[in-house]
């Protein structure tokens, strides 16, 4: 049931996303830091280390272009590894189309900009509130936003911390597990959506089967499956969507 929005304004909506996504930021905070720093010790001048966090603005897809271009990798396999571990972004855009699609060009450029694994989790749990308000991109730009400007701040404390802290005590933290169960407590609330929970069940599962894998080549594999059993899961939900709604109407008609 749809329950009337009487008090959502664009600046109400804006703010309850940059207060929620607080629990967030704190998560990513230290892998901020460890980014700026490490990308500094691996060989990038501030410049470039600034410019990643600022015009790519993808945590893990940083840190593999930064452990690949110290590791001497050229050019296209930097290009093919990002885009291959940023393609779980196809599925985040496919949940999300059905609210977005009806603003104009100007806020999908600055939301698809925005659009991070945080921001996601935080804000597909504000779409399927049962409400009907009018403003809640307005909430998407502020969790959004709010995590952004963030992370370039943690950036540049990790790119000062550089010039003082060894490498090792920045990257040997534990901060790992922290990361597991950020992500985990981010998507737990995300698994009732049928294709969240497709892409969930088979990336783990293929990601297990290619564990053996050199290079981490299964990580990829995985990746391009769960996307893939996503978007099929999409595709088929929408498809039963249609064919209930023709249904009930056919219904009506008949009783007619």
């Amino acid at each position: 049931m749809t329950v009337k929005s009487q008090t959502s304004t664009p600046t109400r909506e804006f703010w309850r996303g940059t207060r929620l996504m607080i629990p967030m930021i704190v998560g990513a905070a230290p892998f901020g830091v460890i980014f700026g720093a490490v990308a500094i010790l691996s060989g990038l001048s501030p410049l470039a280390a600034v410019a990643l966090s600022a015009f790519v603005f993808a945590g893990s897809s940083q840190f593999i272009g930064v452990n690949l271009v110290a590791s001497g990798a050229t050019l296209p396999i930097i290009w093919l590894t990002t885009f291959v571990v940023n393609l779980r972004h196809a599925l985040y855009s496919t949940t999300l189309a059905p609210y977005v699609k009806h603003l104009p060009r100007r806020w999908l450029i600055v939301l698809g900009f925005l659009l991070t694994d945080e921001a996601f989790f935080t804000v597909i749990n504000r779409y399927n509130e049962p409400d009907d308000s009018p403003h809640k991109h307005w909430y998407f730009l502020g969790a959004a936003l709010a995590l952004y400007v963030n992370w370039q701040i943690f950036t540049w404390i990790g790119i000062i911390a550089a010039s003082t802290v060894d490498r090792d005590q920045l990257t040997n933290l534990g901060l790992d597990f922290a990361l597991t169960v950020t992500f985990i407590g981010m998507l737990i609330p995300t698994l009732k959506q049928r294709p969240v929970l497709a892409a969930a069940l088979v990336g783990g599962i293929v990601a297990v089967l290619t564990s053996t894998l050199p290079n981490n080549i299964g990580l990829i594999i995985a990746a391009l499956a769960g996307v893939l059993a996503g978007v099929i899961a999409e595709g088929l939900q929408e498809e039963n969507k249609e064919e209930l709604l023709n249904a009930k109407t056919q219904r009506r008609e008949d009783a007619k």
